[in-house]
C-alpha cells in the first residue's frame, strides 16, 4: 500500500506537487494520470526516496521507502528503462540488482523467463530496443518479489504482442492482492488495465476514484437518435432537465433522459427512430475535461478545438 498525506514538494516559488493526499491500495491496479508537467514523476520519485517531500510525507508497506531494509522486496520500481548500463548483458545487470539483496540467480532466471527476455539474456543492453529495454525494466522491478510495484510508461516502445504481454501481468499482479501503480499516457491502455484513477494536475488532485466513476462524473452520458422527424421528437422529449444537441449529419444527442425514456417518448408521439444508442463518455474525454484548467504546454490547435466545444 502506498499512503501519500500533506504531500508536498516546492522548487523555490514553485510547488510541483502540492499538499496531495491519495492512498493506493493492494489488490487493484490504480492509474496514475496527468500532463506533463503536473507532478507525477515527482510525486513517484518522492515516494521512493529519490526527491525529498519539503513537508508531508508519503510511506510504502507503512513506512517511508528509506527505511526499509531490503527495499527491493518490498517495491520494485522502473522510473526509466534506459538506466540499465549498456556494457552489461541482461542477464549480468539482473544480477548485480539481485547481489544487493542475495537474491538467488535462479530468481534472475525466473524474472528473464517472465519478461521473455530468454532469447537476449546474453545480450549487451545497449543494444536493445526500448521495448526490449521496458522488459528489462520490469524485470528487474519485479526481482524481490515485492508486494508493491511502481511503474512509469511501462508500454512504451512495446509491440503490440508486449503491450498485451505487460496488461496481463499487471493484472494478474493486482489479483495476487499486489499494490501496482501504473503511470501511462495511454488512454486505451489505462481503460483496459487500470480498477481506478489518481489524477493530478499542477501539482494537485484532480480525481481519485474507481475508473468508472471517473468517467461518469467528468462525461456526460447522451442518447443518440436519429428520426425524419427531428423537430417532432425534439418538442415530445421537451423537459426542464433535457437538452437536445442536433450534430451535423441530423443526429440528435439527448442528454438527461435514458434511452428507454427516449423511446417512449418518440412511441407516444408517433414518431419512428431510425436509430437509438445509449452513449457513454470515454477515459480520454473525461481526463481532458478534467486537465482542461492544468496543462502547461497547449498547441494552437488544441486551444482552438477546446474553445469551441
Amino acid at each position: 500500500m502506498i499512503t501519500a498525506t500533506a504531500l508536498t514538494k516546492r522548487y523555490g516559488s514553485t510547488a510541483a506537487v502540492d499538499g496531495v493526499d491519495f492512498t493506493v491500495r493492494p489488490g487493484q491496479v490504480t492509474g496514475f494520470l496527468g500532463p506533463n508537467g503536473a507532478g507525477k514523476s515527482t510525486t513517484m520519485r518522492m515516494i521512493v526516496g529519490l526527491d525529498r517531500p519539503t513537508s508531508g510525507s508519503v510511506q510504502v508497506n507503512g513506512r517511508p521507502y528509506l527505511e526499509h531494509r531490503a527495499p527491493l522486496r518490498e517495491v520494485g520500481v522502473l522510473l526509466d528503462a534506459r538506466a540499465a548500463a549498456s556494457g552489461r548483458t541482461a542477464y549480468k545487470h539482473l544480477l548485480a540488482i539481485a547481489a544487493t539483496h542475495r537474491i538467488g540467480a535462479s530468481r534472475v532466471r525466473e524474472v528473464i523467463g517472465l519478461a521473455g527476455l530468454d532469447p537476449v539474456a546474453g545480450k549487451r543492453v545497449g543494444g536493445f530496443s526500448l521495448g526490449m529495454r521496458q522488459r528489462l525494466g520490469i524485470a528487474a522491478a519485479l526481482i524481490g518479489d515485492p508486494a508493491t510495484i511502481i511503474l512509469d510508461e511501462p508500454v512504451n516502445g512495446l509491440d503490440p504482442e508486449g503491450v498485451r504481454w505487460a496488461r496481463t501481468l499487471l493484472r494478474g499482479l493486482a489479483e495476487e492482492g499486489r499494490t501496482v501503480l501504473l503511470s501511462s499516457h495511454l488512454m486505451s491502455e489505462m481503460a483496459q488495465t487500470a480498477d481506478r484513477l489518481i489524477v493530478i494536475g499542477r501539482g494537485r488532485i484532480l480525481a481519485d476514484d474507481a475508473i468508472g466513476d471517473v468517467i461518469a462524473g467528468a462525461t456526460r452520458s447522451v442518447v443518440r437518435v436519429r428520426t425524419h422527424a427531428a423537430a417532432q421528437l425534439t418538442e415530445a422529449v421537451a423537459g426542464p432537465e433535457v437538452t437536445v444537441t442536433v450534430l451535423e449529419d441530423g443526429a440528435l444527442d439527448i442528454a438527461g433522459l435514458t434511452a428507454e425514456q427516449v423511446a417512449v417518448a418518440a412511441a407516444g408521439a408517433g414518431i419512428v427512430l431510425h436509430e437509438i444508442a445509449s452513449l457513454t463518455g470515454s477515459l480520454e474525454q473525461a481526463y481532458l475535461s478534467l486537465t482542461a484548467g492544468a496543462v502547461e504546454y497547449r498547441s494552437a490547435s488544441a486551444a482552438t478545438t477546446g474553445a469551441d466545444r
